[in-house]
């Protein structure tokens, strides 16, 4: 059987089993997530010899160490994947709540009611949890899900993928409502984005060349996510305290991340007193400055800023740096150059918070707070699937609520329409 036979018969068992985790009951689908997070602690043997496979082969193709790290599975990271399945069994299910009801006048009652996507379908790079997590959120959100992960983790997720499978028949669920690509080869992507009749919806997650080349392959719709280019805005009237810590944490706590800030931009009310602090610290831990020329002015040792750097996902210690006349200005730049990830203002105005939440045009807008913090679990997510920066249907962290949609319930005594 070659991979075109297996991807269409995978894709079909998938949608068989979404039609059985549809009906299934929430205890049921919790169970399943506990058996599974109790699994994985007893299975860490065997997850870290399957990758230390992956691990060998990552230093055989001169991966580099940053992509080793991410691949990497430890104590911690399996511990992670068990909190994320519990406190995703711990969310109210969404699926069959009525969310609004309206009664019309001729006597009808009109409702809305969540129900699972169907099948999902999750493209991704590295990073084996990635496999447990989405498999938590598909199966808690009613779906079917077929997980294709990145060469480089194959024996990781082959692996999570069969204790994942004895989770669900340890629980009486078909083991196909979890399946994993079990073919390397790119060109079973296209044929598993071909399978519009049994898959609903993609998800790509990882980096931007991943993402456009499923969003131009696919003929199923895809939930993107290009790059995080992510702003922090220090107001005139900024606690300069604050904006510190905010600015630290934005860009140095985990560089190579998607919700990392990438440009700052400071209001030229205040930059000639927080440049030069702020620039103090991030030199301090290795951050390049790349600054507008106001910027090089009152930091000398900056970099001149050219026009690529804005707009651009540096994911390393390089930080974009421009001086601004005032909000407008702030504005302009980030709808200009920013890619609808994650903004934050840093403003004791309230005022000028409230308009920077309503105008700002990204997933995540925050007042006086990280851009770290749009996360699934940092914003009760319990896990999240993959960050939306499109608006249909979802923008922004995708949790369990995310990965269902409506439908319209429609109940009478006899009405018929005339």
């Amino acid at each position: 059987m070659d991979f075109q036979e297996t991807i269409i018969g995978l894709s079909k068992k998938a949608r068989e089993a979404a039609r059985v985790v549809s009906r299934c009951s929430t205890n049921r689908k919790n169970q399943v997530l506990t058996t599974l997070a109790e699994l994985l602690d007893k299975e860490r043997k065997l997850i870290f010899a399957e990758n230390e496979k992956d691990l060998a082969g990552a230093k055989e193709k001169g991966l580099s160490s940053a992509m080793i790290d991410r691949l990497r599975v430890t104590d911690s990271t399996i511990d992670s994947m068990r909190q994320g399945l519990f406190e995703v069994a711990q969310l109210s299910d969404p699926v069959g709540a009525i969310e609004t009801s309206w009664l019309r006048p001729n006597g009808i009652s009109v409702g809305r009611m969540r129900i699972p996507l169907g099948v999902v379908c999750m493209i991704y790079e590295s990073r084996p949890n990635v496999t447990v997590d989405a498999a938590g959120l598909c199966l808690k959100a009613g779906n079917a899900v077929i997980l294709r992960g990145g060469s480089e983790a194959f024996f990781s997720n082959m692996a999570l993928g069969r204790i994942i499978a004895k989770a669900l028949e340890a629980n009486s669920l078909p083991a196909t409502a979890v399946q994993l690509v079990p073919v390397a080869d790119r060109e079973a992507v296209k044929v598993l984005l071909s399978q519009e009749d049994y898959i609903d919806l993609v998800i790509p997650r990882g980096g931007e060349g991943l993402i456009r080349f499923v969003a131009q392959n696919s003929r199923i719709p895809v939930l993107k996510h290009y790059k995080g280019v992510c702003h922090v805005f220090v107001d005139e009237d900024a606690d300069l305290n604050m904006a510190l810590e905010i600015a630290y944490n934005a860009k140095v706590q985990r560089p190579g991340v998607c919700n990392a800030m990438e440009t700052m931009l400071v209001h030229k009310g205040v930059a000639e007193a927080f440049l030069p602090l702020v620039g103090e610290s991030l030199q301090a831990t290795g951050v390049e400055i790349r600054g507008c020329p106001v910027t090089c002015q009152i930091l000398p040792w900056a970099k001149p800023a050219v026009d690529e750097d804005w707009g651009y996902e540096f994911l390393e210690l390089i930080l974009a740096v421009k001086v601004v006349a005032d909000m407008d200005e702030a504005l302009d730049h980030i709808a200009k150059y920013g890619s609808q990830h994650t903004e934050s203002i840093v403003t004791q105005n309230y005022e000028r918070a409230r308009r920077f939440l309503r105008e700002a045009d990204s997933s995540m807008v925050g007042v006086n707070v990280s851009t770290r913090f749009n996360d699934g679990g940092q914003l009760g997510l319990g896990a999240e699937i993959g960050i939306s920066t499109t608006k249909l249907h979802a923008f922004g962290p995708m949790g369990v609520m995310e990965l269902t949609a409506t439908k319209f319930v429609v109940t009478g005594d006899g009405q018929v329409r005339k």
